[in-house]
């Protein structure tokens, strides 16, 4: 365990639920691991005992990718711990593949609604449909603005065209939508939702007083940093402020809420987490900065943030972290941004006059 791990603390130790089981993490809640086909190679899924218009059944926060793995793991968990019985509400923390792969199959089969924030619909129905602006072809440009020459790692982000829609076959075409400070009554329990930014459109996170566990989805992770990117269609965006101006919104939580995240293990420490985050980024501000002090592009800044080797996918990522970093300094007036001869856009420290 490092050093920053070793500050918070694991109620169920390094027990991990094995593929088809569920493990009760608190009363009415299971947790569920799925596997992806990523470097990340997990996601925790969440069931709640609910009734719906009279039926017993399961609300599912997050749904997994649509893989064969995945539909096989979720065929073995409804007809084993989950007793035959129906998932009566699909609901999604946010749009990114992992979480909402499987909700057009979920909701189909079960007839279950879809809730959600209205961001994050909007930008799932978009990517599923592999809209213009959304689709993996659109953010070539955007990384060639930002210095990637590289064509064979061009070309291979070029062939992503159906990425999304490969892991997203389907997203329901009605849902229900989720709002800051709503509470949702799910079983007998009643859930607030807090919303975020800076990791996706307007993620939803789940927290019950009476149960004191929040469900923070990719807002708070125990191990690694939330992925926080400038995308190609909101080139000008500022999501690492976002993200660390949304870490407030868990400022009135108790400290021994027990955390379950989308990845790695329920936890307990919550703002020890936070603060642990927010040094993080302080610490790749400040890398980036000393950086700066030549004219640098977000492909410049990658091998400073991220010193290890990384494919197309993770690439993307790493492009889309290292340009977030650098809009927040530009933002706050400590760096200047200029376009070059080759149309590169860079960024430099601005002295004192």
């Amino acid at each position: 365990m490092n050093p920053l791990e070793a500050q918070l603390t694991y109620p169920f130790a390094d027990e991990l639920p094995a593929p088809g089981t569920v493990h009760e993490v608190a009363p009415g809640i299971g947790w569920l691991r799925m596997p992806l086909p990523f470097a990340l190679d997990h996601i925790n899924l969440w069931v709640l005992r609910d009734e719906r218009e009279g039926r017993k059944g399961w609300s599912v926060i997050d749904c997994g990718v649509a893989t064969d793995a995945t539909r096989a793991a979720w065929e073995q968990v409804l007809a084993g711990p989950l007793e035959n019985q129906p998932v009566v509400r699909v609901i999604a923390t946010h749009c990114h593949p992992d979480h909402v792969g499987l909700s057009g199959w979920l909701c189909e089969r079960f007839g279950a609604p879809f809730w959600l924030t209205a961001g994050e619909y909007g930008f799932a129905r978009m990517m599923a449909a592999a809209l213009p602006g959304v689709d993996g072809p659109s953010a070539i440009p955007h990384f060639e603005r930002h210095g990637l020459a590289d064509q064979a790692m061009l070309e291979q982000m070029r062939s992503r065209r159906n990425y999304y829609p490969s892991l997203v076959p389907g997203v329901p075409e009605a849902y229900t939508r989720l709002q800051d400070g709503q509470h949702v009554t799910i079983g007998n329990t009643a859930w607030r939702v807090i919303t975020g930014f800076g990791h996706s459109p307007e993620h939803a996170s789940l927290y019950s007083q009476e149960l004191n566990v929040l469900v923070s989805g990719d807002m708070v992770l125990p191990r690694i940093s939330t992925n926080v990117s400038v995308f190609a269609i909101e080139p000008e965006g500022n999501p690492l402020q976002q993200y660390l101006d949304s870490l407030d919104k868990f400022a009135g939580l108790p400290d021994d809420v027990l955390v379950l995240p989308s990845h790695g293990k329920p936890f307990r420490g919550l703002h020890t987490r936070i603060a642990q985050l927010r040094q993080h980024h302080v610490e790749r501000l400040d890398e980036v900065l000393e950086a700066c002090k030549q004219a640098r592009s977000a492909v410049d800044i990658v091998p400073i943030m991220f010193r290890r080797q990384l494919d197309a996918h993770q690439l993307s990522f790493a492009l889309g972290e290292a340009l977030a970093h650098l809009h927040k300094l530009w933002n706050d007036g400590m760096l200047e941004r200029v376009t070059g001869a080759d149309g590169i856009i860079r960024f430099r420290l601005i002295r004192a006059a």
